[in-house]
């Protein structure tokens, strides 16, 4: 099994719904993406996937993101914007043009991150 990772960023704000807390409050985030990839069969040049379509798949994604309060996106109206819910988000997104992604984790610091993959 071979497994490839790619990192990008986005800064955004967003503020959490249902929470009792300072997050209630709208603030922002550098966010940290990780992106991972799994599979058997590499291709002609023994790649897995190539670096470069998985780094420009990520950062399209990234784009719909950055420099936005991402609670007044359509696909999060009415959902509390968790980094939970981004990860999610992010992996749907990327997994129609992406089969063989495993993982999505996203950092909201340097010391905190959520994750969402697929059993």
């Amino acid at each position: 099994m071979h497994e490839l990772k790619v990192e990008s960023s986005f800064s955004a704000a967003h503020h959490l719904l249902n929470y009792n807390g300072e997050c209630e409050n709208q603030h922002g985030h550098n966010w940290r993406v990780e992106v991972y990839v799994k599979g058997t069969q590499l291709d002609k040049s023994n790649l897995l996937i190539d670096f470069k379509l998985l780094k420009k798949e990520l950062n399209s994604v990234l784009s719909m993101l950055d420099h936005k309060d991402i609670n007044t996106l359509e696909e999060f109206k009415n959902v509390s914007p968790s980094s939970e819910i981004i990860s999610k988000f992010i992996y749907d997104k990327l997994k129609s043009k992406l089969p063989c992604i495993s993982k999505v984790s996203v950092w909201e610091t340097e010391k905190a991150c959520a994750s969402y993959f697929e059993e």
